[in-house]
């Protein structure tokens, strides 16, 4: 009995053991991976929708990095806080594509004041110079403007509406593993593959030349509240 009154207390424990019994180890394509997750017991809010993919790249060789952003076709649900760093002919551009703040000088001093409240932070390259200095406080955070990132461009207005509406930001970690989110659980099956299959082709286009054998070795979706989903990795991609 107290085992029982133990599992009740558990947050969805019930609904997750069920999905569990439900998931196989089974590598299906996209359409069908999308299929099984939508078929899980869901909790009662919109579950963010991700995707993860095992490299088979060395994360120690700086050749090897896999770092970018992408702009899904359908979208990721959510709005991003954007700020840019323009010279001042751009400033009024930048906050009609959807810019909370833009600004030179002005704006690298209210960030040294404090202001933080913001998810992203693009720059034009001309104003690199001028926000070098803020590297010490936004690099920590993972705010600083890259040009890997895709967040130094000269194309200040449509960086800024590509990442208000939720342009996704990868990076593989130190175990070669790249995440992102991929839409919401909401979102029609048809939208769901279509972000899919884009970003697995992203990341495959980006196969650096010093990897050798299989790039892309596991592809798993799920969601928050799901066990995961194992996608077939894309063929003919050894070295």
């Amino acid at each position: 009995m107290a085992k029982k009154k133990d599992e009740k207390k558990l947050p969805g424990g019930k609904r997750h053991r069920e999905n569990l019994g439900s998931r196989s180890e089974e590598l299906v394509d996209a359409q069908a991976a999308i299929g099984k997750l939508k078929k899980f017991k869901a909790p009662k809010f919109d579950q963010t929708v991700d995707c993860v993919m095992n490299l088979g790249i060395d994360p120690k060789q700086a050749d090897q990095a896999i770092r970018g952003s992408v702009a899904l076709p359908a979208g990721i649900g959510k709005s991003k806080r954007v700020v840019a760093f323009c010279p001042p002919e751009k400033v009024e551009e930048a906050k009609a594509a959807g810019a909370i703040k833009a600004g030179g000088e002005e704006l690298v001093a209210e960030i040294e004041g404090g202001f933080f409240d913001f998810d992203v932070a693009v720059s034009s390259p001309d104003m690199m110079r001028v926000i070098s200095k803020l590297g010490r406080v936004l690099g920590p955070k993972g705010l600083m403007p890259s040009p890997k990132s895709g967040t130094v461009t000269p194309d200040i207005a449509g960086a800024v509406k590509e990442y208000a509406a939720g342009k996704v930001e990868y990076r593989n970690d130190k175990s070669g593993n790249i995440h992102a989110p991929i839409g919401k659980m909401s979102f029609s099956e048809a939208d769901l593959v279509s972000n899919l299959e884009h970003f697995i082709k992203t990341i495959e286009d980006l196969r650096p030349s010093a990897v050798k054998g299989t790039y892309i070795k596991k592809i798993a979706v799920s969601g928050t509240m799901t066990p995961s989903v194992l996608v077939e990795p894309p063929v003919a991609q050894t070295a």
